[in-house]
């Protein structure tokens, strides 16, 4: 049986994982489908930045989010005097950590559900009178679906496996920043607590691949769907 502390580690991620793909998700959208679709000066710069938190490490993530966020930080200070919003140190600050290590997972999986996309049925719904934001919804949105679902769902597993960035920038504060990876790390430091870290590891590793599972699972179910009604 898992003890309080792991029951409440287990939510946490859970919670962090949700809020930091739900938030980012609209974001993720915009960004692949303007690298996929638009032509401007730059683009290959913001292709790589998007991309850069998947080769450096998650703890220089986390640092730069202290500086940028934390209370003395350009953002950080300005989100406190104006809102009273906190984020270092919080369960949103795990949250801004975990979605800022998984953006580039979210927008490559959406962007080549774009690129395979073929133009000429956005084209067509536009001569026959659609404008570009009913467009997106009834035609490009719907056959894009199996990428966006693809790239939730690894953001999702990818947030819930965090560690580095969240630490650095939200700490290890039980009930509050101690995620599951967190949780793992704390029992594996505390001698005779052995057997706590097993079960973690298991929790873990089930989840990752039930989410895994899920995306391939649900992403089938869609294309067959989208096969039937083209079909």
């Amino acid at each position: 049986m898992l003890s309080p502390l792991e029951w409440e580690a287990i939510g946490l991620s859970l919670r962090v994982a949700f809020w930091a793909v739900l938030v980012s998700l609209p974001l993720a959208l915009a960004v692949a489908w303007l690298l996929a679709r638009v032509s401007f000066p730059g683009r290959s710069l913001v292709d790589a930045i998007v991309h850069t938190p998947l080769v450096i490490p998650p703890v220089a993530i986390g640092y730069i989010l202290l500086l940028l966020f934390g209370r003395t930080g350009p953002i950080g200070a300005w989100l406190d005097s104006w809102f009273g919003i906190t984020l270092v140190f919080t369960w949103e600050g795990a949250s801004l950590a975990a979605a800022v290590v998984s953006f580039p997972l979210m927008v490559r999986a959406i962007r080549l559900s774009i690129d395979a996309l073929d133009p000429g049925l956005e084209q067509a719904a536009r001569t026959l009178g659609a404008g570009p934001v009913w467009t997106f919804f009834t035609i490009s949105l719907p056959l894009i679906w199996p990428g966006v679902l693809a790239g939730v769902v690894l953001a999702f597993a990818r947030c819930l496996g965090e560690f580095g960035a969240t630490i650095t920038f939200a700490s290890n504060i039980p009930g509050e920043t101690r995620t599951l990876p967190l949780a793992l790390y704390t029992l594996i430091e505390v001698p005779g607590q052995e057997g706590g870290a097993l079960r973690l590891m298991i929790i873990s590793v089930v989840i990752a691949v039930l989410a895994l599972l899920a995306s391939e699972v649900l992403a089938r179910r869609v294309r067959t769907r989208l096969d039937g009604a083209r079909a």
